[in-house]
């Protein structure tokens, strides 16, 4: 498989680092706006790398690179921005595609907190029939979140349950970076994103609604010595994408960000710094939530400053196969220390690269098939968690009494 990779910030170089170990891999070109950065990205990953710059909002680019370097897949390790021109190359280059994050939501005019918009995806399933009908497969929201947390709905959906009442995606960790007041491990930019646009949860007898950002908190009990984090609701893709494929009767998505981050994030929205419209500073005009990401850390460069866990995971409640109550919750747990060790990418970044590298290794097998523009529960879960506990980093389940996982 040769692969055109878009993106050598942390997320991409833990995936060249990742996929350069795994045979099917046979070529991985590594492309960002800055050359020098693709550089240090693809020696870090070894010789079946090459590095070139690349526009991403350019989509016609992106076209004639994938001919030219004779890609099989794009994978798009870029901030959410910059899907549409990706997606649409890959589509006009007659290449698969997978992603991380997805098109771009906007509020509802009106009713940004009860009614949903422009939603995340809308615009790439919009051209789902074109995909399909060419052959082609573009795998959306193939991350850790979403992407691993879709995936565990998917084995719950077919293993655990014979119903299902609630599937909610939780993710928490704690994580501490030494030296910084304030350091996101994953990008600013995104988290920003997710954060302070509405969030979106789905019902049956409802649909798609929104709330007010940081709303419904609940405590949440995470494994692996963690223990009680708050959460809140934040707009993010498995909402989107779960109820598309998996029966339930509802679906939400909570992070443990903590009450000084939430903070941060309100006063970047009352001072306007999170606003992506650029504002004329003297001479030049700039994006505000471009000044935020450059006076930030590089998220990619603070592993040795990190310590703890990250866990992601997909908390679900209904009947099981054995009609009784049930309520699990299984998850994906990295240790700073062992990606590090491992792979030499914090825990963030390679939770979410690895998770890309095991999809396509099914869809180079065959395992994983299919057209058009498909989320992973659209494949079989068994599959991908077999070999992620091959890449050395398994996955667990909680087999919890019902409301164990909540706390008043």
């Amino acid at each position: 498989m040769r692969v055109l990779l878009v993106g050598a910030g942390g997320v991409g170089t833990a995936f060249a680092r990742t996929a350069v170990r795994r045979e099917v891999f046979e070529h991985i070109v590594v492309a960002d706006h800055s050359l020098d950065r693709a550089r240090r990205a693809a020696q870090a990953a070894g010789d079946r790398c090459d590095a070139v710059a690349l526009d991403a909002s350019d989509e016609n680019a992106v076209e004639a690179l994938l001919r030219a370097e004779r890609c099989d897949v794009l994978v798009n390790a870029v901030d959410p921005r910059f899907v549409m021109p990706l997606f649409n190359g890959a589509l006009h280059a007659g290449v698969n595609y997978l992603d991380m994050a997805m098109s771009l939501s906007q509020p509802h005019p009106e009713q940004p907190y009860s009614e949903t918009g422009v939603k995340l995806g809308d615009e790439q399933f919009a051209l789902a029939t074109t995909w399909e009908a060419r052959g082609q497969l573009a795998l959306v929201g193939m991350g850790v979140e979403p992407g691993l947390s879709d995936v565990f709905a998917r084995h719950a959906a077919d293993s655990l349950f014979s119903s299902i009442d609630e599937i909610g995606v939780r993710d928490g960790g704690n994580l501490v970076v030494e030296g910084y007041e304030f350091a996101p491990t994953f990008s600013i930019w995104t988290t920003i994103e997710e954060c302070l646009n509405p969030p979106v949860s789905w019902e049956r007898d409802r649909g798609w609604f929104t709330t007010v950002p940081f709303s419904e908190l609940e405590v949440f009990e995470f494994p692996a010595g963690i223990g009680a984090v708050e959460c809140v609701n934040v707009e993010h893709e498995e909402v989107m994408l779960v109820p598309r494929w998996v029966d339930a009767n509802r679906v939400t998505f909570k992070y443990g960000l903590g009450e000084e981050f939430i903070w941060v994030l309100k006063t970047l929205h009352k001072l306007g710094l999170d606003s992506t419209t650029p504002v004329r500073v003297g001479e030049i005009e700039v994006s505000p939530r471009d000044v935020v990401g450059a006076c930030l850390p590089d998220p990619a460069e603070l592993g040795d400053r990190m310590h703890g866990v990250t866990c992601a995971g997909t908390w679900v409640t209904g009947t099981g196969k054995d009609g009784n109550p049930r309520e699990v919750y299984l998850h994906h747990v990295v240790d700073n220390a062992w990606s590090m060790a491992e792979f030499g990418s914090q825990a963030v970044v390679w939770q979410t690269a690895v998770n890309p590298v095991v999809a396509l290794e099914l869809v180079a097998s065959g395992a994983w098939s299919g057209a058009g523009v498909l989320g992973p529960e659209a494949f079989p879960a068994d599959p991908f968690l077999d070999l992620l506990s091959d890449h050395g980093s398994p996955w667990g389940l909680d087999d919890r009494g019902p409301g164990r996982a909540l706390k008043p």
